[in-house]
């Protein structure tokens, strides 16, 4: 058996809508985008920052659903800013072939479509 990590889910170009030091650790995204891209609660999630070229691994928590919320928390909110543009994956370690649930938003993070 050979075990290979697949992109799961990915929220593409979301809008950076807050950051916040001074909260205990982790990316609040809209629940409702969490569903569409399968990502759950307390997953482990790669940060691409498109405007500045930062990257980073925090973890998932969800934000009220419909809200539009990306909200970079923590320490990692030195890697983010409010209006900058994100991709938020998360990733399986499996055997079997995957189909990536990749989601498409506007500027106010609202679901488009599915790539």
């Amino acid at each position: 058996m050979r075990l290979l990590t697949l992109l799961k889910g990915k929220i593409h170009r979301a809008t950076v809508t807050a950051s916040n030091v001074d909260y205990i650790g982790s990316i609040t995204i809209d629940a409702a985008l969490m569903e569409k891209a399968g990502i759950v609660e307390g997953e482990m999630v790669h940060v691409w920052n498109l405007t500045n070229g930062q990257r980073f691994i925090t973890y998932a928590i969800p934000g009220e659903a419909d809200s539009g919320t990306i909200q970079i928390n923590g320490s990692a909110a030195h890697r983010a800013r409010q209006g900058d543009k994100v991709i938020i994956a998360a990733f399986i370690i499996t055997d079997e072939q995957v189909e990536p649930k990749v989601v498409l938003v506007d500027d106010q993070n609202r679901f488009v479509k599915y790539l």
